[in-house]
C-alpha cells in the first residue's frame, strides 16, 4: 500500500488539513472508492475500514490485477464540524455549500482543446481525454477555499479511473444506488451483490454531484464529437449504504465483500468470489421519486416501515401540532418503494420527511435536494 497525503489550501496558522489517498496494486486500469464526502455519513467510512484491511491482504497475496485507490476520509473539513455535540458534515460551515455539489465541469474545461486532437481510435482518445482532464484541473486558478481545493483533489484522482464508487448514506434508508441510466446495465451487478432495494437513474440530477462529475463528461464529449470514438470510460455511481446509524461491523464487512466481488467481476481482483445473486432490484427514474413534506409543524409519526411497497393514497406519516391539535396524514402520490425517511421527528418548513421511488416521472428540473 502507498499512502499519498495532499495538504489542503488555506489552512489557518497552527493547523493543517490533508486528504489521504491509499493506493493498492498497480496496472493501467484503476478503481477509485471514496467514503464520507458528506462527513457525517459514517457507514461508508466503516465500509472503507473493512475494504482497507481486505485490500491489504489481497495485495500481499498478489491478487490485485489493477490499481485501487481508497479514500476512507473524503472530507477532512466536514469531519471536524461539530456544533453543540451534533456533527454537521453535509454543508461547509465557511460557505454554506453542500460538499457534494458543483464539482468542476471537466467536459466544459477540455472541449475547446479537443477539436484537432481526437482520433478514430477509442483507446487513444481515452488516454488523451484523461490527460487533458488532469491538466485542466491543474491549470485552474488557485483554489479560493479549502472546499475548492478538496473538490479538485478528489476529482483529480477519480477522473482517471475506470470505476468510481462514492459511498454515502441517507438519514434512514434502504441500500440503493444513484447512477446515469446509460451505466445501469453495467452497474446492476453491483446492486445485486449489495442486495440493493432501489436504483434511481438520471443523466443530470441538477447538482453536478461527484459521481456525475466523473461519468457525465464522457457522454457530453461523445455528443459534442459524434464522429470521434469516445467511450463511456468512467463507470461511476453513488451508493447509499442505508441510514446514518448503520455502522455495525457485520453489515459493513458484508458490504465490503460485495464491493470486492463486483471488483472481481470487473477484473480488478483474482480469485474465487461469490456468484452474482439472481435478484435484481428495479431501476426507476430519479424524476419518479416523491419527496413528501408536512403541511404544517408538528410531531411526526411514520406509518410505513422503510422498504415498504406503497400505492397512491397509502399513508406515509402523520403530523400533529401538540398545541392546536391540528392533525394531518401525508400520503403517497405514486406507487413505489418507501426508500428513505428523515431522522428528525418534528416537521419543519421545506424539510422532506419521506421519499418514495416510483416508476413514472413526476418531477423535473433539479432533482437533488440540498
Amino acid at each position: 500500500m502507498i499512502r499519498i497525503d495532499h495538504p489542503l489550501p488555506w489552512n489557518s496558522p497552527g493547523t493543517q488539513r490533508q486528504l489521504s489517498v491509499l493506493q493498492f496494486g498497480q496496472g493501467p486500469r484503476k478503481a477509485y472508492i471514496q467514503a464520507a464526502l458528506h462527513a457525517d455519513e459514517l457507514p461508508g467510512m466503516r465500509v472503507a475500514v473493512a475494504l482497507r484491511q481486505r485490500l491489504a491482504t489481497l495485495e500481499a497475496a498478489g491478487q490485485l490485477r489493477g490499481r485501487i485507490e481508497l479514500v476512507p476520509v473524503a472530507n477532512p473539513i466536514g469531519l471536524v464540524q461539530v456544533f453543540q455535540a451534533t456533527h454537521q458534515g453535509r454543508f461547509d460551515f465557511a460557505s454554506g455549500k453542500n460538499f457534494n455539489r458543483d464539482f468542476p465541469d471537466l467536459a466544459a474545461l477540455i472541449t475547446p482543446k479537443l477539436h484537432s486532437l481526437l482520433r478514430d481510435d477509442a483507446a487513444d482518445n481515452l488516454a488523451l481525454i484523461r490527460e487533458l482532464m488532469v491538466a485542466a484541473l491543474h491549470e485552474l486558478p488557485p483554489a479560493a477555499s479549502p472546499l475548492e481545493g478538496l473538490q479538485r483533489l478528489l476529482l483529480g484522482h477519480a477522473c482517471t479511473a475506470d470505476l468510481v464508487l462514492d459511498l454515502h448514506c441517507d438519514f434512514e434508508s434502504v441500500l440503493l444506488l444513484y447512477a446515469l441510466p446509460q451505466l445501469w446495465p453495467r452497474l446492476s451487478g453491483l446492486a445485486a451483490h449489495l442486495g440493493a432495494q432501489a436504483a434511481l437513474l438520471a443523466e443530470d440530477s441538477g447538482g453536478q454531484s461527484f459521481d456525475e462529475a466523473c461519468a457525465t463528461p464522457w457522454l457530453k464529449l461523445a455528443a459534442a464529437f459524434p464522429d470521434a470514438a469516445i467511450p463511456a470510460a468512467c463507470l461511476a455511481t453513488t451508493i447509499e449504504l442505508g441510514g446514518m446509524a448503520d455502522t455495525e461491523a457485520q453489515r459493513a464487512e458484508a458490504n465490503a465483500e460485495a464491493i470486492l466481488a463486483f471488483l472481481a467481476e470487473q477484473d480488478f481482483i483474482e480469485g474465487s468470489w461469490p456468484n452474482r445473486p439472481e435478484h435484481q432490484c428495479p431501476a426507476t427514474p430519479f424524476a419518479g421519486a416523491q419527496y413528501a413534506y408536512a403541511p404544517h409543524p408538528g410531531v411526526v409519526s411514520y406509518l410505513r416501515p422503510l422498504g415498504a411497497r406503497v400505492a397512491v393514497g397509502d399513508p406515509l406519516f402523520e403530523v400533529i401540532d401538540p398545541l392546536s391539535g391540528q392533525h394531518s396524514i401525508v400520503r403517497a402520490t405514486t406507487d413505489g418503494l418507501l426508500y428513505a425517511r428523515e431522522r428528525l421527528r418534528f416537521a419543519q418548513p421545506g424539510l422532506w420527511l419521506a421519499k418514495v421511488a416510483g416508476a413514472m416521472p413526476i418531477r423535473s428540473g433539479r432533482l437533488l435536494s440540498d
